[in-house]
């Protein structure tokens, strides 16, 4: 797993009260226990419950892409595949910022504002099935980046980004139960697809954090309202 970049993430504690210290070690314990191997659940819950994007109700997003090899390196013929997706979760942007499907600054169109100056955080954690080393995944941690761009996002100065990335292949390389292991990697002139699969699934799992939730009413009676989609699909076909 490699950490591409980390900074300090003030939080706007808009919606939920980030301040009050009511998670306890309990509660991290208690996660970690059960936690099991299911889908995630997106949309405003968990984590994703106070996320708000590009100044609409955000929450959990993600997505997917599958990579066909094109040779077949399989004894039953079959082409080698992989998968990669992306889960991500988001506390960032203005709304003029907003991009969507190429229509830059699509969010000009719906007037309002939630803040008077970025400030927020994403969170984003790449998973693939290819067999990748460390170096190579921190390059495509760094991919989020260029997703995330294609939504509008600019990482501003109050922005703390975290992106990580990992890759379920060559399992227990690690063990100390032999002195030497054998792995297997794909070769750097051959990584374009997996990059463009993250930057891919990174602009999709953003356009659906910020397009499939409902408006909410927080702490203090702050009110986010969601993206609505009766003014999003006429601006859509005003500008497609």
């Amino acid at each position: 797993m490699e950490l591409a970049r980390c900074r300090r993430d003030p939080g706007t504690g808009w919606l939920n009260d980030i301040n009050g210290f009511h998670v306890k070690p309990e509660d991290v314990w208690h996660a970690l226990d059960s936690a099991h191997g299911v889908r995630w659940r997106r949309g405003a819950v968990g984590g994703g419950t106070g996320m708000i994007c590009y100044e609409f109700k955000g929450g959990n997003g993600t997505a997917s892409r599958k990579l066909i090899s094109g040779r077949k390196v399989r004894k039953d013929g079959a082409e080698q595949s992989f998968v990669v997706g992306v889960f991500l979760q988001a506390n960032f942007g203005r709304r003029a910022q907003l991009t969507i499907a190429g229509v830059y600054q699509f969010g000009k169109g719906i007037p309002g504002d939630v803040y008077k100056q970025e400030s927020g955080s994403c969170i984003a954690v790449v998973a693939t099935d290819a067999p990748l080393l460390p170096n190579q995944l921190k390059r495509l941690a760094r991919r989020v980046s260029l997703g995330l761009a294609r939504t509008g996002a600019v990482s501003g100065n109050g922005s703390g980004d975290l992106f990580i990335a990992f890759s379920t292949a060559n399992p227990n390389v690690a063990g100390p139960d032999q002195i030497t292991h054998s792995v297997t990697t794909i070769p750097n002139d051959l990584m374009d697809p997996i990059f463009a699969a993250v930057v891919q699934a990174t602009e999709e799992g953003g356009r659906e954090r910020v397009s499939r939730y409902h408006s909410m009413t927080g702490r203090d009676d702050h009110r986010v309202e969601a993206l609505p989609h009766d003014r999003l699909r006429e601006l859509m076909k005003r500008f497609r």
